[in-house]
């Protein structure tokens, strides 16, 4: 089980993420989700070891994972909102470097991530450079890698960029099957619409803080809303957008 409790990071003594505590257990799929600047992706960078919390402890299976990074991000896979990968090197050579960086032998690698190729629809492109993949290969890249040593935690910040529908159909599908298997996922996202298919619990941000953690079902029935998008919307105090909308055309006309 993950367990993030009071996590608090601060920046010239203004808060981004203010004392967020939540838990992912086996076989829960949790959607992590907020407005732009609510913390989402402080609280990520603070969980793979990215940046130092200013206060607040992460355990991992009653452990602190700050006493041990290293064992901690080998029992992780995380796909990135943005995929930075190494321009020059090919698919192929990419998972090869992630598996021997992660430890794995060669003759669990090789076969593994040429099934992954496979599978994923990128063989025939195996040995072609990442800086000719498009948005969508390179999501599935990463997602290749994150996915290659097994993890028991997959940390997935918006996995679904630029993905065509039949593979984010088939995403769809593999996270509940990874659910099944006991394993855990925090799914971080704005796509409501998909967070609301696949999350089985959210967590809602509001400027640093949780204003919200429980079941979708939980949730839209707390909140009398027929949409997660609709209880998103009252949490966090989201602005009209008819009257936006209004604006916008009357600003063009004027």
């Amino acid at each position: 089980m993950l367990q993030v409790a009071n996590l608090v990071k601060r920046y010239n003594r203004i808060p981004a993420v203010d004392g967020v505590s939540f838990t992912v257990r086996p076989g829960e799929i949790l959607g992590y989700l907020g407005p732009n600047g609510a913390g989402k992706s402080t609280t990520v960078k603070m969980l793979i070891g990215l940046i130092e919390p200013t206060s607040g402890d992460i355990y991992f299976d009653g452990g602190d994972v700050r006493k041990d990074w290293p064992g901690f991000q080998r029992r992780l896979g995380y796909v990135p909102e943005e995929p930075s990968l190494y321009p020059h090197l090919a698919g192929r050579e990419y998972l090869q470097l992630v598996g021997r960086l992660r430890g794995m032998p060669r003759k669990a690698l090789e076969p593994r991530m040429d099934e992954m190729l496979r599978l994923l629809g990128l063989w025939e492109d195996r040995h072609t450079p990442l800086a000719s993949y498009s948005k969508g290969m390179r999501q599935k890249i990463l997602l290749s890698a994150a996915l290659l040593h097994n993890p028991e935690l997959l940390i997935l910040d918006e996995p679904f960029s630029g993905l065509d529908v039949n593979t984010a159909a088939i995403l769809r599908s593999l996270l509940w099957a990874l659910a099944r298997e006991g394993k855990m996922i925090l799914y971080s996202s704005h796509v409501l619409e998909v967070v609301e298919k696949v999350c089985t619990s959210v967590v809602i941000l509001r400027k640093g803080k949780v204003v919200a953690h429980d079941a979708v079902e939980s949730l839209r029935g707390l909140m009398q809303q027929p949409t997660l998008e609709a209880v998103f919307a009252q949490l966090t105090e989201q602005e009209d957008p008819g009257r936006i909308v209004g604006g916008i055309i009357a600003a063009m006309r004027g």
